[in-house]
């Protein structure tokens, strides 16, 4: 095997995606039609099958699901967090491909970041808002 030839055995797309506090490192394979998530297949760690259409909808968006096989490692957050950075991470890794994709992904809003986060909580109350209940006497 020559040089060139391993390394377009190797060549991928990397893309990272966030969403709350899950992070998601995404990597696109030319080929095949694999897709695992901490080294196991994706059905799997996104049980429901709308978990799965929302982490793989760059893919039918740009009609590239064919094309690539999927390999992401997550960490953090919860399962329905896991799907929407996936989602993202994908997206970044198909504008790493071809940046003629920009379009339909920021159409569909796959590139931007949902910044909303869990809102701290303050001093003196139980929760981000909750106050302690008032009492009269």
């Amino acid at each position: 095997m020559t040089t060139s030839a391993r390394e377009q055995a190797t060549q991928y797309y990397v893309g990272t995606g966030k969403r709350k506090t899950a992070i998601a490192q995404v990597r696109l394979y030319p080929g095949g039609n694999v897709r695992s998530v901490n080294g196991r297949p994706l059905n799997e760690m996104l049980t429901w099958p709308e978990w799965q259409n929302t982490a793989l909808e760059p893919l039918r968006v740009t009609n590239t699901q064919d094309q690539f096989s999927v390999v992401a490692k997550v960490q953090g957050g919860g399962v329905a967090s896991w799907a929407d950075a996936l989602r993202h991470g994908i997206a970044r890794a198909l504008l790493a491909y071809d940046e003629n994709l920009r379009k339909p992904l920021r159409d569909h809003g796959f590139l931007t970041r949902d910044a909303r986060i869990k809102e701290p909580k303050k001093y003196g109350l139980k929760r981000a808002r909750r106050a302690p209940q008032w009492t009269k006497r």
